[in-house]
């Protein structure tokens, strides 16, 4: 193993009981990390929907069912705000929404969400315990070519090997005035910056690659296919970082370099010059005596 830990796989948003926020991870030896107040959100995720919806010709015009896929659907909380926005465009049109999710646990509590939640009688679920490749295969083997009017992959095109060939398969599934809807960190963000100047000193495997908007819509260009690409502007508070014995500041260490325990393992040199960069224009904004680094995600619809 790596001196600095293992890489940290499978972020995900998750809410307790009691409405308390995390991003954590699946695996439930890692981290977790409070998410309130350390993500400041100009733009929801799910507000873009009524982009793709709202324009000249919208994805259910005309169309007795809406045929929703979702590509790592997680726990299903973004998945059923994306099914109560299509709803609200296209009030009693059926709809029927699959998710492709590789963890039992996280279909399990998609299920557990949608058995408690209301309004949902014109929706049909079904699941897939599979990754996105594994469903390409499985879809290509059976020489049968399921058309859909909105796919949406939200922050899942990091564990994508081949990422040309999944935009392209997908791309391909779509149906009349169908959309594609993609979440990844934009390319303007710190992230970016982050990765490209310490992805050779920290954790690397063939799970999860350092992937940004940037090098979705050069592949995107390649293909030839035509999209376009917004910001959604967001911060995330890391000053708890530059306090010592802060535990919250080991979780956030953890979140921003992808690594468990990365406090207690990292090179001092690595960690000061780390220190030194995160406070820097270029990854980070000061504002109020807080440190707030560049969390700029981008979504990016792509047409049929």
């Amino acid at each position: 193993m790596d001196v600095l830990g293992c890489r940290i796989m499978n972020w995900r948003i998750i809410r307790t009981e009691k409405g308390n926020s995390f991003i954590g991870v699946l695996d439930p030896r890692l981290c977790k990390i409070p998410l309130e107040p350390y993500f400041n959100l100009c733009s929801h995720p799910v507000t873009v929907q009524a982009f793709a919806m709202k324009r000249k010709h919208r994805i259910g015009d005309t169309k007795s069912e809406i045929k929703i896929l979702s590509i790592g659907g997680g726990a299903g909380e973004i998945d059923l705000q994306i099914v109560s926005k299509v709803q609200a465009q296209y009030p009693g049109v059926c709809i029927n929404n699959e998710v492709v999710e590789p963890s039992a646990e996280q279909i399990a509590k998609y299920k557990e969400l949608v058995a408690k939640t209301s309004n949902l009688e014109n929706v049909k679920f079904a699941w897939h315990n599979e990754t996105s490749s594994e469903y390409q295969r499985r879809m290509l083997e059976k020489k049968e070519v399921q058309k859909w009017d909105f796919i949406h992959m939200i922050q899942m095109l990091y564990y994508v090997k081949d990422i040309p060939a999944t935009l392209k398969f997908f791309h391909s599934l779509l149906g009349t005035n169908a959309k594609i809807l993609i979440i990844v960190v934009s390319g303007s963000s710190g992230w970016d910056k982050l990765w490209k100047k310490y992805r050779s000193r920290l954790p690397q495997d063939d799970l999860c690659l350092y992937v940004t908007s940037d090098d979705i819509t050069q592949m995107l260009d390649n293909l030839g296919l035509k999209y376009e690409c917004y910001d959604l502007l967001s911060t995330l508070d890391i000053s708890d970082c530059f306090t010592d014995g802060n535990e919250t500041a080991d979780l956030l260490w953890d979140f921003l370099t992808e690594t468990c325990n990365f406090n207690a393992t990292a090179p001092p040199d690595l960690k000061a010059e780390l220190v030194k960069d995160l406070q820097e224009p270029e990854f980070s904004t000061k504002k109020e005596g807080k440190v707030l680094f560049n969390n700029n995600l981008s979504f990016i619809v792509i047409g049929a």
